[in-house]
């Protein structure tokens, strides 16, 4: 086999791998260190729930960076790039549990909503940062390997900064901790509007459920 061939062969299977292994993906642009976080692997969903009819939307969205190491102070930041939010995605909607498929012309109408001035209006907030003042385990689970985490800090989203407590649930992956949680979210504490239309008869629910699925370097 030619130079060329062998060369092309094994990107291919780089590529296969990462896409099978999450916890590949991301370490192109560099290797990561102990306490990075993987944002190639890592995923924010989000379950948006319904006022009066409609249905019940999920969102994936994905980290610009982050960090977060054990600690009693200045434990890190996750920075989420709301821009790569989309609606309805299919593997957004199995994570949360949410059954059928929606159509692609809905997702993407979904997704220009979302992201349009009348909701995160990322042109002029495309972020959402969660400073991390403490990340400490808090109590190891007697069925298996994983520990629950307490995470105390702030979230800045919308222009808004407000406190964020939260508890998630991790273990090591393949030289990773993969780290899970979920907290709720309240959208008008944020200087959002609920979406409504046709005169609230249709419209999606104030509280959001949120979840994080993190890939922490060890």
């Amino acid at each position: 086999m030619k130079a060329k061939d062998v060369s092309r062969a094994l990107l291919l299977a780089a590529v296969a791998v990462a896409a099978l292994c999450p916890a590949a993906q991301g370490q192109v642009a560099g290797a990561l260190g102990p306490g990075d976080i993987n944002a190639g692997a890592s995923r924010v969903y989000v379950m948006v729930d319904k006022t009066g009819f409609g249905h019940p939307h999920a969102v994936v969205g994905r980290l610009r960076e982050g960090r977060l190491a054990i600690a009693g102070r200045g434990a890190g930041r996750l920075v989420i790039d709301l821009r790569t939010f989309l609606a309805d995605a299919p593997d957004a909607r199995r994570y949360i549990n949410l059954k059928g498929e929606i159509d692609a012309k809905t997702q993407q109408d979904v997704t220009a909503t979302m992201l349009g001035e009348d909701v995160l209006d990322v042109r002029r907030f495309p972020l959402a940062v969660f400073d991390v003042d403490s990340f400490t385990p808090v109590e190891a689970s007697r069925r298996s390997d994983k520990v629950q985490y307490r995470l105390d800090g702030a979230i800045k989203l919308h222009g808004v900064r407000r406190p964020l407590r939260f508890v998630a649930e991790g273990g090591p992956d393949r030289g990773y901790l993969h780290l899970k949680g979920n907290f709720h979210l309240r959208q008008s504490e944020f200087k959002m509007r609920p979406y409504q239309k046709a005169l609230g008869a249709v419209g999606v629910a104030d509280v959001l459920t949120v979840y994080g699925d993190i890939w922490i370097k060890q």
